[in-house]
């Protein structure tokens, strides 16, 4: 028998090769399908209709399906395991959607459009049907300019080394094949692109002054939409195309998080809301339809596998989740193959369960005074790792007290905490409480996946007026700048 099988995805027209018994959620997060319930199969958005070979179903997913009103031919994907070769048509974000699973109400365009999520480690393109909301195609890819440094002030640092032009070229040129690579096969017309990413990905993707993003107070004063026609970036899209980089918010929050604003709908709703991005740059986000505060923090390395000594992206071969079975650790590998390192979910599962084991106390200390505590055969979590996290932990925890302190409200008046970021369908949200990364209670977490993407997804069918009403409820706060942000952090420092 083969260690390998094929799953074959429709409408998008691809294969994949998978060990066998990978389940599902390892591999369709990236092509579109999200997990906002985190794999409990409570809200059906990870539907799959099974149109070749078999998926094991079983009577608990059996009774998710009856109440989801599904027929026989269809699985939801967080219960399944590709144990043969299948073919599956995956859900196509029916309108697209949102945060609190209803519909996006849209007026249906003619045309095509393509919504680019451009991160500082990843590039996520998809061509959409702007009749329906449908997307036809997605491709992902690392952001080339990664071989220059993984962060953004090495990136800033290039780019004043006099380097820019070739870091804008690269990702330029990289984002030319990704649409290029699906119109190929989608001869069409496409009429607007919609463009997001953080705010050094703005300036170097449109070729803006970076210096002011070098020094304190991190000011540009070029944060706003970006507008371009296909020659002007040498893509091969028609000229009468609308291509718009959208804006900024401020010096580190930039149009991926306007979009994640977007996606939420917490700038229409009166309850408050807190949205936290775990990506490379650590964002947070907390307001309601009257005002919004938002701020960026030194978190997202540690969570994507930087600093961590056997750290690694949410991709084949990290643990991705780690729990006690018999008094040992057992670790979930993406992929199902042998552990090669760790992710961020991994991570926060691992250091929630040290703590309730007592294996390393309130200062970040290995009680039993060893070097590191051994995960799999091959991967091992060191002291120095623990001390990374409590960094990282603590970023995003006085980050969001603080922003809660700027509207004078408690994590008591909010209703909704939502978690962006690559590895969020990953995330254990009793873990994420226990280690005090967020403190609310569970009911109120939901992990929503890319929301940069929905938002870009959005923005396609809204005019410039949606988004300036958000910005204009928006303000970007200087954590740095505020003398109480020193002894919030260190505080936070602390595993209770």
């Amino acid at each position: 028998m083969s260690k390998t099988v094929k799953i074959t995805l429709h409408p998008l027209g691809k294969t994949i090769k998978v060990n066998r018994a990978t389940p599902l959620i390892d591999v369709l997060h990236e092509f579109g399908v999200e997990f906002p319930c985190g794999g409990k199969g409570t809200c059906g958005a990870c539907k799959i209709k099974l149109l070749d070979g078999e998926l094991a179903i079983d009577a608990n997913q059996q009774k998710r399906l009856h109440k989801l009103k599904l027929g026989d031919n269809w699985r939801l994907a967080c219960f399944c395991k590709a144990e043969s070769d299948i073919t599956l048509e995956i859900s196509q974000f029916e309108h697209i959607i949102l945060a609190d699973n209803t519909p996006f109400d849209f007026n249906p365009q003619h045309g095509f459009g393509i919504a680019v999520d451009l991160g500082t480690t990843t590039v996520v393109v998809q061509l959409i049907n702007l009749e329906n909301g449908h997307i036809l195609d997605s491709v992902s890819d690392v952001n080339p300019q990664a071989k220059y440094g993984g962060d953004l002030i090495a990136r800033i640092q290039f780019c004043l080394d006099g380097k820019q032009n070739e870091l804008q070229h690269l990702i330029r040129t990289k984002i030319a094949a990704m649409i290029d690579s699906m119109l190929h096969k989608y001869r069409l017309e496409v009429s607007k692109v919609a463009l997001v990413g953080n705010t050094v990905m703005q300036h170097i993707f449109c070729g803006l002054n970076v210096q002011p993003l070098s020094f304190y107070p991190f000011e540009s004063n070029e944060l706003g939409v970006k507008t371009f026609t296909a020659k002007d970036l040498n893509w091969n899209l028609p000229n009468a195309a609308k291509i718009k980089f959208h804006s900024s918010i401020g010096s580190f929050v930039g149009s991926d998080i306007l979009a994640g604003i977007a996606a939420t709908k917490m700038a229409e709703q009166k309850a408050f809301s807190i949205l936290i991005d775990l990506g490379t740059n650590g964002e947070i986000v907390v307001g309601n339809c009257d005002k919004i505060v938002c701020a960026s923090t030194a978190a997202g390395p540690a969570f994507e596998g930087a600093k961590i000594q056997q750290g690694m992206r949410a991709t084949t071969g990290a643990i991705s989740s780690v729990e006690m079975e018999n008094g040992k650790l057992k670790s979930h590998v993406i992929g199902n193959v042998k552990a090669k390192g760790i992710c961020g979910s991994g991570l926060i599962d691992v250091m929630a369960i040290l703590l309730d084991q007592q294996q390393i106390g309130m200062f970040g200390e290995i009680n039993s005074g060893a070097e590191n505590i051994p995960l799999s055969p091959k991967v091992t979590l060191t002291q120095q790792d623990i001390r990374e996290f409590q960094l990282a932990k603590a970023a995003i925890a006085a980050g969001t007290q603080m922003l809660l302190n700027q509207l004078g409200i408690s994590m008591s008046d909010v209703a909704h905490v939502f978690i962006a970021g690559g590895f969020g369908n990953f995330l254990n949200t009793k873990n994420v409480i226990r280690t005090g990364l967020i403190e609310a209670v569970e009911e109120k977490i939901y992990k929503l996946g890319n929301t940069a993407l929905i938002g870009a997804k959005m923005f396609l069918f809204e005019n410039m007026e949606f988004t300036q009403a958000i910005l204009g409820k928006t303000t970007h706060i200087n954590l740095e700048g505020d003398g109480s942000f020193q002894d919030i952090y260190i505080e936070k420092m602390m595993l209770v």
